[in-house]
């Protein structure tokens, strides 16, 4: 039986059985948790994870917030089991009493979510469910350690072997389209037209991850330009789709220019460094001739940097920065400011850090994939949304696979940020 006709078959279950359990329309959310907890029977588990589901669905948001300070408080590990295990395995260490140990520190939480998966649909409902959860944590931080047991189960539920690559065309569903047209994060899509401009012509490709579970519902998605040499600005790509087909098949660069994550509610569940590595593989596959691959991001945090006080910045950068904040989106259009806001952004990607890591992230992002930072193109995005975030900077990160890797590890071990040798000019460190 096929997952789709068995998901199909245990819905139909669901449906029939819940007819013999109306009674649960008189028990609250925690009582259904708990006899969940205490089931023993598959069937009724199944049916009892759907009525959680479905009562937590129609809660409000001071319930919800109610709900989820429950799972803190009293779903936790059991302190006495936690003791026990614990002497055992300072009296006893082996592999076996380290299991019992890790076993006995486990909250509560993380088998109330599994059972709670085991229902049709339930995943596409714990995810939106942590959505509603991630809105409660900056004034809730106690609600964090729930949070941490969604992430764990997720990073497991949402492996790479479970994640499936799609070409997106113009022959892909209506419902899968619509989605795209919704989620798309970096440069809004207008209409129809717009997206067929982005997917159809033969110089453009689009691909998305999905998740057999949530059917129809792309987890992120990127789309890709196929161009010769590498471009400064995004209005070439977004209004001026290649229509001559004589050149399809000869591009040498692949241009990342928008990557969208589409469930908020998957939030830190890394699929981007996956979903970049299996795209440059397709490209090679089907265009030998495309030997550069590279992005042209926005710069979504220089802004607010830019009208930061940030004192560990030099006197010439500072002066720099009050130049250019002080100056109106319409006169930072002007020619004659591009080559200083370059040398800011350049700036602010370099030295504006948090816990050793660029401030930026989407330079955080490609960064810490292995990228390099290749060149920042001033005047390169003059829409709203661009010159709101970077007065309308852009910037290519470089994917050179012969240097990924270690790119990746000095990233990762030092907060290493490399960048091509002709940008070293723009630094003002002294």
């Amino acid at each position: 039986m096929s997952f789709l006709r068995f998901q199909d078959f245990l819905s139909g279950l669901v449906k029939r059985q819940r007819s013999l359990f109306a009674k649960s329309e008189s028990e609250s959310i925690d009582d259904l948790v708990e006899k969940l907890m205490g089931s023993v029977g598959e069937v009724s588990g199944i049916v009892t994870a759907r009525q959680v589901l479905d009562r937590y669905a129609a809660l409000n948001s001071d319930e919800q917030l109610a709900f989820f300070h429950h799972l803190e408080r009293n779903f936790n590990a059991d302190e006495n089991r936690i003791k026990a295990a614990f002497a055992k395995y300072v009296d006893e260490p082996s592999s076996s009493s380290l299991s019992d140990l890790s076993k006995a520190a486990e909250p509560h939480r993380q088998e109330l979510l599994r059972r709670l998966n085991q229902t049709p649909g339930a995943t596409h409902d714990l995810v939106a469910m942590r959505s509603n959860l991630l809105g409660f944590l900056k004034e809730h931080p106690a609600l964090s350690a729930v949070d941490e047991d969604f992430q764990r189960l997720f990073t497991s539920w949402f492996g790479r072997g479970f994640l499936q690559l799609q070409t997106i065309d113009w022959s892909t569903s209506a419902a899968i389209l619509e989605r795209i047209i919704r989620y798309e994060a970096v440069h809004a899509i207008k209409d129809w037209d717009d997206l067929r401009n982005r997917i159809d012509p033969p110089n453009r490709r689009c691909f998305a991850f999905f998740h057999p579970a949530l059917i129809d519902e792309p987890l992120i998605f990127v789309e890709v330009a196929l161009t010769h040499g590498i471009p400064n600005s995004i209005d070439a790509i977004l209004n001026e789709p290649e229509t001559d087909t004589e050149s399809h098949g000869n591009h040498d660069t692949a241009v990342f220019y928008s990557i969208s994550n589409c469930q908020p509610g998957l939030n830190n569940i890394s699929f981007g460094n996956l979903l970049i590595k299996q795209v440059v593989q397709e490209l090679q596959a089907e265009f030998p001739s495309i030997k550069t691959f590279v992005t042209l991001s926005p710069v979504p945090g220089f802004n607010r940097w830019l009208e930061s006080d940030d004192s560990a910045n030099t006197a010439e950068l500072q002066t720099l920065k009050q130049e250019i904040a002080g100056l109106s989106l319409t006169d930072a259009a002007d020619q004659a400011h591009q080559e200083n806001i370059r040398k800011l952004v350049f700036n602010y990607l370099v030295l504006s850090k948090a816990r050793d890591k660029p401030r930026d992230p989407v330079a955080r992002f490609h960064l810490g994939n292995g990228a390099t930072l290749h060149e920042v193109n001033a005047g390169a995005d003059h829409s709203d949304n661009g010159m709101q975030q970077s007065r309308g900077t852009m910037v290519n990160y470089l994917y050179d696979l012969s240097s990924i890797e270690s790119n990746h590890e000095q990233f990762a071990l030092e907060g290493t940020v490399n960048f091509h040798p002709k940008l070293k000019p723009l630094l003002l460190t002294s």
